[in-house]
């Protein structure tokens, strides 16, 4: 069985890579936004014709993204949701709530110190990790019902 996971949410640490080097023995597909930051902001004006307005600029970013992140999230069997060291990433607790709505399965990954901040987020996941290695975990036991050694 192959597992479809997106992974979502703050695109400054390396989070994504340790996930997908941990479960590169497993039967895993990932997908994920575009993490080049300037690529994601930038990519509607880039395709569609430059903007004066900043505040339309971003619009036509957040739409071609959205496109990208609704696939992504609409044919995923799990999604996983990170949240940094600034737990305010709107677009993360989005991608959750529209998974949540989508019924996936959700894996937050945060930090102890925003528990009660994302209480809501991860009253709608399945489970709540600390760290990249606890998610590879789930998967392995997910994919064999193998625990860790």
């Amino acid at each position: 069985m192959t597992l479809k996971v997106y992974l979502s949410g703050e695109i400054h640490t390396d989070w994504r890579e340790q996930i997908i080097e941990g479960a590169k023995d497993l039967d895993v597909r990932f997908a994920s936004p575009v993490t080049d930051h300037a690529a994601s902001d930038d990519c509607g004006v880039a395709i569609l014709g430059a903007e004066d307005n900043k505040f339309w600029h971003d619009h036509k970013g957040a739409k071609l993204n959205a496109i990208r992140t609704r696939k992504g999230i609409e044919d995923a069997d799990v999604v996983v949701v990170r949240f940094g060291e600034k737990y305010k990433q709107w677009n993360a607790a989005f991608d959750a709530g529209y998974a949540a709505a989508l019924g996936k399965s959700i894996i937050v990954l945060s930090m102890p110190e925003h528990q009660h901040a994302l209480k809501e987020v991860h009253a709608a996941a399945l489970a709540v990790a600390e760290e990249p290695k606890q998610v590879v975990e789930m998967l392995r036991y997910v994919l064999g019902g193998t625990l860790p050694a």
